[in-house]
């Protein structure tokens, strides 16, 4: 990937969050923001980001294909055939529950898939200005400063986590129980991918439990996780792909961590 992309991609989030998010951050009026579905808000602010994201990253790379996740709700077969050609995914704002409440955390996410491999990610944090921003086998930066996983291994005892329930099947409620007996300490989730793939990576978080996996919401940080050291897969060990469509995905600051993790969950299945 050519340097001027990944730093003109950075420099666009920030450009759209100066002129677009951070002017309405608790300053939406009741007819600012819709539900797009049951407690899934959308809100002025996401769409017109999502428009201005998109116009842009598409002067970067013309042959590409827009997937963002405000025209996905309107027509969910643009996330058809992710692992063809080159395309660029956007979430305008991750978090825009809380960003519709007027409080953090929220984030703005893009990754760059080719033939179905992500192979570049950017995340901002609006009211930080903090870019978190990863290339494929190039390593992974906040603000400039590299991320590197510890390798060392935590007793379980010791590991923090966070476990997010939301979209979780009641038959797989025993799951999180397992994990929350088998560790030191688990939080909810903030409701903000793009807020907590960076804890996890910096080791502020051991580990993150999601059930549902949608590729906005996934692909840029695991990307981040990985290229930092860290290790993102399913629950049955498979690692994670953006273009295939599997629930449940576990995020752990090392390899180690998850071959824990894993192993302890399923022993006490």
């Amino acid at each position: 990937m050519e340097v001027k992309v990944l730093e003109r991609v950075g420099q666009v989030l920030r450009e759209v969050a100066a002129a677009v998010v951070m002017p309405r951050f608790a300053a939406l009026s009741p007819g600012d923001i819709e539900m797009k579905s049951a407690n899934e808000p959308v809100t002025i602010a996401d769409r017109e980001a999502e428009a201005i994201i998109g116009r842009d990253l598409l002067a970067l790379v013309p042959h590409a294909r827009i997937v963002g996740e405000e025209a996905c709700a309107a027509d969910p077969k643009l996330v058809d055939h992710l692992g063809d050609g080159t395309v660029w995914i956007i979430d305008p704002i991750d978090g825009t529950a809380n960003f519709a409440a007027g409080r953090p955390p929220f984030a703005m996410m893009v990754a760059l898939l080719h033939n179905g491999e992500t192979i570049g990610s950017w995340i901002l944090h609006p009211m930080s200005d903090r870019l978190a921003a990863a290339q494929l086998g190039g390593g992974a930066w906040i603000d400039g400063e590299r991320l590197r996983a510890s390798t060392s291994t935590i007793d379980l005892d010791r590991l923090c986590g966070i476990v997010s329930t939301a979209f979780l099947p009641e038959p797989q409620r025993g799951l999180v129980d397992r994990l929350r007996s088998a560790v030191g300490q688990t939080c909810p989730t903030a409701r903000c991918a793009g807020h907590e793939y960076p804890l996890v990576a910096s080791g502020t978080r051991h580990f993150a439990l999601y059930w549902r996996t949608l590729v906005w919401d996934h692909a840029p940080g695991a990307l981040l996780l990985t290229e930092a050291g860290g290790s993102v897969t399913h629950l049955d060990g498979a690692p994670y792909h953006p273009s295939r469509a599997r629930t449940g995905l576990l995020l752990t600051h090392n390899p180690l961590i998850s071959k824990v993790l894993l192993s302890s969950i399923a022993q006490r299945a």
